[in-house]
């Protein structure tokens, strides 16, 4: 009986570690916006304080709006300051429009001084 019971035990434990580890993925396009701000508030939030604004924003879905300076295959920048990297190619957008853009903030990079942002959609 104890057998039976040990077994029983580590099937419910192996259940639960392979749940914990195979979690579904986030969809951010149907996520709400925790924080919704221009790239010049938020380069201008790392400028003054890189370490706090990152733990503010990271893994968080925000939307950022501004001027697009550069476009990519899969790939928009926005005023030279905020990388976003989209899952599909697209050709709606054009240089120097104004956009605004929800995705996941996976981080600031320093060298570049870039807001790095990923699984993007465009919402006008």
């Amino acid at each position: 009986m104890r057998k039976w019971i040990v077994i029983l035990l580590l099937f419910i434990i192996c259940i639960a570690a392979y749940n914990y580890i195979y979690q579904d993925h986030r969809d951010i396009n149907n996520e709400i916006s925790e924080f919704t701000l221009s790239s010049t508030t938020i380069i201008y939030e790392f400028r003054a304080n890189a370490l706090e604004t990152e733990s503010k924003y990271l893994n968080k879905t925000i939307e950022i709006n501004g001027i697009v300076t550069h476009i990519g295959d899969k790939n928009i920048t926005l005023d030279q300051t905020v990388f976003c990297q989209f899952d599909i190619s697209f050709s709606s957008v054009k240089v120097n429009s104004e956009v605004t853009i929800k995705g996941r903030f996976i981080g600031y990079d320093e060298l570049l001084e870039e807001v790095k942002l990923d699984q993007c959609t465009l919402i006008n």
